[in-house]
């Protein structure tokens, strides 16, 4: 009697297997295809200020040079690329679903990596492109300059001159005016003070005043007191003098 032989199982094993030698693959080539990256923003953040050619970074950095580098990270995301279409083609066989989706996300998020890979790859070059383009068009103006460069620059000294003598005459404006308001704060603080001072001699003279006037009251008071007190006497002496004789 013959046994059955599951062909299905088989296949998902050699598929998965498969599947993991290119992924692996995969993820070291997106490994060195970053790193590649890296190096080329480096060099040319490095050479931003100047316009340097592959033979002179490369001679200078002692490093592989950037249309090298350029040139095979290019080459290493069309792999990157190339794995990931023999992959989805391969994952499709699996017959176990939960392995089928397990390799699905895998194979979707390498090469998504990819894309994105291709996109900084592709931001670089364009600005690469620029920064060349902005190099030769400067070099273009300098080479046009450098007949009248002297004239121009004499022109420069010049106006240099006159904004230095501008800015002189403005700070001794600046100057003059702090002064001005200095005198005119002064002026107005001694004003202040001479105001509190007519006050306070006011204050001093209404008190003198009215001093006097309690004064020459308390004398009158005084005197009033004086004559209603010797009044007082000589009516009591009479009344006793009277008082005497009656009763004698």
């Amino acid at each position: 009697m013959a046994m059955p032989v599951d062909f299905g199982d088989s296949a998902a094993s050699g598929g998965g297997g498969t599947l993991s030698g290119l992924y692996q693959n995969s993820r070291r080539l997106l490994l060195k295809t970053r790193d590649g990256l890296e190096k080329l923003e480096r060099s040319q953040y490095a050479s931003s200020s100047a316009l340097f050619t592959s033979s002179s970074i490369a001679s200078s950095s002692g490093v592989e040079s950037p249309s090298h580098l350029f040139d095979s990270v290019r080459k290493d995301i069309t792999q990157i690329q190339l794995l990931c279409s023999e992959m989805d083609s391969l994952w499709r066989s699996i017959p176990a679903k939960s392995q089928r989706d397990l390799w699905k996300r895998k194979v979707e998020q390498v090469a998504e990596e990819a894309d994105s890979l291709k996109d900084c790859l592709n931001k670089y070059d364009l600005r690469d492109r620029k920064r060349i383009q902005e190099a030769q068009e400067r070099a273009e103006l300098l080479g046009r300059a450098n007949g009248s460069s002297s004239h121009i620059l004499r022109i420069f000294d010049e106006e240099a001159q006159a904004m230095q003598s501008v800015r002189r005459s403005s700070k001794m404006m600046e100057e003059t005016f702090a002064t001005g308001a200095a005198i005119l704060s002064k002026y107005s603080e001694q004003r202040d003070r001479l105001k509190h001072a007519q006050r306070k001699a006011l204050d001093v003279l209404n008190t003198m005043g009215l001093s006097n006037s309690v004064l020459r009251l308390i004398e009158r008071r005084n005197r009033v007191d004086k004559w209603i007190k010797y009044t007082g006497m000589v009516v009591s002496v009479v009344i006793l003098v009277v008082v005497w004789k009656w009763t004698r």
